[in-house]
């Protein structure tokens, strides 16, 4: 047994080595971590590349069109301004609301098609001027972006993280991630906003930040800017409570193929299409093309996890886990762990996840998480795991200090404190969550 915890331990040092030290790819260290693993499991040599090309391909077959149709839908409304649409309608609304949550819900909606760190750079136009028309100092609004943009992107499909971990602990219930996870991510909003709120009760303006924007007026009404997230939303979520009914077959049918998340992506892909008119020149094939581009990289992470998770399989973890003894209460608090610690020593949420939800799917059985709502659990504390903390090895972190001009020193002051509340009232509220359910179970 002493040789399995050595063999796992192995493994994330070598990760996080590849990763960070190192600097290689992700897939080459994903990939040399199957194959080490296989040796170390004295896996035959040719069933060790069987499973290698099996893993990728299953999970890609499984996830590859999702991650395709959700960076295409992302690119769209980034190219043709739909972001700022939405933007500009929701700082329009709700004046009573103070600007921190306003901007935290700006961040909660945009960053659920558009990746965190785009999405940064599209709005940091907007919250520089409504910081110089409020008098809110930059850093307080930047930090309500930062936070608000960063819980939906790691806890809410079709963002390429959470859509991972789904496919790598086997879920077949996704419209209740989205759902649970769409609440955990605008609790966690509201963490970040209070905390940004709270930041500019001690802060100056500053105006030297600032310099004069352009903006270009044409945008595309907020409704239609809307409709390519909405509407595969609703599709999913009518094809998971109707396509069970078993009372009529031919309709059951229907609602299943409806509410299949790739179908009701690539419904989604052609409705964003309709927004290119707002800005011709960018065209159809530069909107897919970009989105194949960002979809490519992160498709081979997640294949290569795939692959990584089912070597992993070969491990006789229940052995390991009868002769220790757990406390099943606190369970969920290995993945946060894992996932925070390699957050915080490579930088990559996405690899993050990735990689603990390979790690995780051999132990779900033995800690008794192997059913719907327990992986939900699970994936979501991977999800706030991989929050814990953004600082100056996350492209992300670097991205907020210089876009809101602020520096490196004040960055970790606030971008990285606000991550790491958020990450700490996740869990809490995740461990909360499962209790609850266990007890529902149990009755």
């Amino acid at each position: 047994m002493f040789f399995i915890l050595i063999t796992i331990i192995t493994l994330i040092l070598w990760i996080i080595i590849g990763t960070t030290y190192l600097k290689l790819h992700p897939f080459l260290v994903l990939f040399a971590a199957s194959f080490l693993l296989g040796l170390l499991l004295e896996i035959h040599f040719v069933e060790l590349f069987k499973l290698l090309f099996i893993g990728f391909g299953e999970t890609v077959q499984k996830i590859g069109f999702l991650i395709i149709f959700g960076t295409i839908i992302g690119k769209t409304l980034e190219l043709t301004n739909a972001t700022s649409s939405i933007a500009n309608y929701i700082i329009a609304r709700f004046r009573k609301i103070p600007l921190q949550f306003k901007i935290g819900f700006i961040g909660y909606i945009i960053s659920i098609p558009v990746f965190c760190d785009a999405a940064f750079i599209i709005l940091s136009k907007t919250i520089k001027s409504i910081s110089l028309k409020s008098r809110i100092p930059l850093k307080s609004l930047g930090v309500a972006l930062s936070t608000g943009l960063f819980a939906p992107h790691v806890l809410v499909p079709p963002t390429p993280g959470p859509l991972a971990a789904a496919s790598n602990l086997k879920l077949e219930n996704f419209s209740l991630l989205i759902i649970i996870g769409g609440i955990l991510a605008f609790i966690l909003v509201i963490i970040g906003s209070t905390f940004s709120y709270l930041i500019y009760s001690k802060s100056r303006f500053d105006a030297n930040l600032f310099v004069d924007q352009k903006h270009n007026n044409k945008f595309p009404r907020v409704k239609e800017s809307l409709i390519p997230i909405i509407v595969p939303v609703i599709l999913i979520a009518t094809g998971t409570l109707f396509g069970n009914l078993n009372t009529f077959k031919n309709l059951d049918l229907m609602f299943s193929f409806l509410g299949n998340p790739s179908f009701a992506l690539l419904v989604g892909v052609f409705l964003s299409f309709r927004l290119i008119k707002f800005n011709p020149e960018i065209g159809l094939k530069y909107c897919i093309k970009s989105g194949l581009y960002n979809a490519f990289p992160i498709i081979l992470i997640t294949g290569m996890g795939g692959t990584l998770g089912l070597v992993m399989q070969k491990i006789p973890i229940e052995n390991f886990i009868n002769i220790y003894s757990f406390d099943f209460s606190f369970v969920l608090l290995i993945p946060f762990i894992i996932a925070s610690i390699f957050k915080t020593v490579q930088g990559s949420s996405t690899v993050a996840i990735i990689t603990c939800s390979t790690i995780m799917y051999p132990f779900l059985t033995s800690f008794g998480l192997d059913n719907e709502i327990d992986k939900i659990w699970t994936i979501l504390s991977i999800g706030v795991g991989s929050m814990t903390v953004s600082h100056t090895n996350d492209s992300y972190f670097w991205i907020v200090s210089e876009m809101t001009g602020i520096s490196a020193k004040k960055a970790l002051k606030y971008h990285t404190i606000g991550t790491l509340i958020q990450g700490i009232t996740g869990i809490i509220f995740i461990l909360i969550g499962y209790k609850l359910t266990s007890l529902v179970n149990f009755i």
